[in-house]
């Protein structure tokens, strides 16, 4: 961890003339949850919170404190500079807020890596987002370390108090505020509980790579053996969750990992997974934590009478979540750390149905996907998304990322060479066609798909090289249809799929010119010239080695 050049700034626990519960049990987190109405009780266990206004992330409310010498923060839309006198004037606030009020205190770890570990304090006026931070965070293995805990980084969580925005420079009354040199998180505004976790993680992406450890947001398992493991990464949708919870392998976690000189290591201690339209015998181990003690459910529609949960109601938020501790899973590894990956999946959603269903890729084709992190919204999951929308985020988590970009994918560059780790990208959108015309890839020809790759199955069989973006393609894979490895036979207008391969490629494009790329990882990324190429001979087939 870096050194901290200013002061770190406290929350005075000492003096709150209010009770103080910390680091109670789940059960008494329930009981004080029920007890002042933040939540209510669902059939089967789990607590049921409703988040009101904001159902998820408000990227464009958060800002990280600018200090003197801060000049190595990635400053723009993701990292908007903040006042250091607005941050006292609103933790001045709130402690005025919270002064006679309840306030619950967790105390723990973000890092499964005990060189690595955060120890991580966060307070807050909600018993359920105490709970949230119990399940999401690594628990002490017992009461005794919480004597005298002397926090790393703080996470003070209001959701009642809002800031002034002619007063304190915010969009609005709602705020996430990240001062990473002090230590502290602010939050306020907002009952959605994921700002808590999301903060943590900044906090990683800041610590972690000054350390000469790549922080990644991608979920992580392994197979017969620790060395064995495999890293997916992806955004929202794109199936990371899913597709790392494989009963052949054990799962280490679904969303956070750092990558050391050791290996990798889980930062988080519990999962945070969308259960919309969850089923039982599509991700059964995930279906069963909605039923059990200890979960917390947010925006989760249940029965008022029966308290049964509709897991596919939609109509508080399509973005209903799960949150549990890795202990509610059977086929995990509770310490979180494995070894060095041997395969890198790239999870992308491709509502636009032109990307091959898997890929290989080269060194630097692996860096120009990181950096260009691409997935497809499609029509439904946000208001106003009438058609497919490009989506690119940096290393597939660009508003988590306090560094510039070029900072994690020259880190990852790094280690895939040291290690010898293989890349590839896999789509898990559409086929024969664009959202509305084509079909979703089916999640059992995905698993195959994976499965082969990390077994080393694909390690010997024919490629061709894909004419528009230069990575290989399989030509066979055992369990899948050949046809649909060739997306372009897929579509019954094979014009139509030339110019949406061509729209795509030019948005890749117009997305990589605003990052810091070497010469050879540009040059990896689709090209005007090679898709005139493409016009020429698609359906030709190369053999790759």
């Amino acid at each position: 961890m870096t050194t901290a050049t200013i002061e770190p700034v406290e929350f005075d626990l000492e003096n709150h003339s209010g009770p103080v519960h910390r680091n109670l049990s789940a059960a008494r987190l329930y009981e004080q949850a029920l007890k002042h109405g933040e939540a209510v009780l669902a059939a089967g266990g789990p607590l049921l919170a409703v988040t009101g206004e904001h159902t998820g992330r408000t990227p464009h409310d958060r800002f990280v404190v600018q200090h003197p010498g801060s000049d190595h923060i990635w400053w723009g839309a993701v990292n908007k500079p903040f006042a250091p006198t607005a941050f006292d004037d609103l933790l001045q606030q709130a402690h005025s807020f919270m002064a006679d009020r309840d306030i619950y205190v967790f105390e723990g770890y973000a890092g499964a890596d005990p060189s690595q570990q955060l120890r991580v304090r966060v307070v807050t006026q909600r018993a359920w987002h105490s709970l949230f931070a119990q399940n999401m965070f690594i628990r002490p293995a017992s009461p005794e370390e919480t004597v005298d805990f002397q926090a790393d980084f703080t996470v003070v969580d209001v959701p009642e108090l809002c800031a002034d925005p002619d007063r304190h420079g915010t969009r609005s009354g709602t705020f996430v505020l990240l001062d990473l040199e002090r230590r502290m998180a602010l939050i306020g505004g907002t009952e959605y509980a994921g700002e808590i976790k999301k903060s943590v993680f900044a906090v990683m992406n800041h610590h972690l790579p000054q350390a000469g450890i790549l922080s990644m947001h991608c979920s992580a398992n392994y197979g017969e053996a620790k060395d064995d493991s495999a890293l997916f990464f992806g955004l929202s949708g794109t199936g990371k969750t899913t597709l790392s919870a494989d009963v052949a392998r054990t799962l280490i976690g679904d969303d956070e990992h750092g990558w050391s000189d050791s290996g990798i290591f889980n930062i988080e201690g519990g999962c945070y997974a969308k259960v919309i339209r969850l089923s039982p015998s599509g991700e059964p181990e995930i279906f069963a934590t909605t039923k059990r003690f200890g979960t917390v459910l947010e925006n989760v529609v249940c029965d008022p009478a029966t308290r049964c949960l509709d897991l596919d109601d939609d109509s508080l938020t399509e973005n209903t979540r799960s949150s549990y501790p890795l202990s509610h899973l059977e086929n995990v590894d509770l310490l979180g750390q494995a070894g060095h990956p041997k395969n890198v999946v790239f999870l992308t959603c491709d509502a636009f149905g032109v990307l091959p269903p898997i890929a290989r890729l080269n060194s630097e084709q692996a860096m120009y996907h990181f950096l260009s992190g691409y997935t497809a919204k499609v029509a439904g999951t946000e208001r106003g998304v009438k058609e497919p929308q490009a989506t690119f985020s940096a290393c597939f988590g660009a508003p988590f990322l306090p560094l510039p970009p070029a900072v994690y994918a020259r880190l990852l560059g790094e280690k895939l060479e040291r290690h010898g780790s293989q890349v590839w990208l896999v789509n898990t959108g559409w086929t024969g066609g664009a959202h509305g015309t084509g079909s979703r890839m089916a999640l059992k020809y995905t698993r195959r798909m994976i499965n082969a790759a990390l077994s080393g199955a694909l390690g010997s069989g024919e490629y061709r090289v894909d004419p528009v973006f230069g990575f290989e393609v399989p030509l066979t894979i055992s369990g899948v249809d050949s046809s649909v490895l060739d997306p372009r036979g897929t579509w019954a207008d094979t014009a139509a799929y030339d110019q949406q391969v061509a729209e795509l490629a030019q948005m890749f494009r117009d997305n990589a010119a605003g990052f810091e790329m070497d010469d050879a990882v540009r040059a990896a990324g689709p090209s005007a010239a090679q898709f005139k190429t493409a016009q020429s001979s698609t359906g030709q087939s190369n053999a790759g080695p």
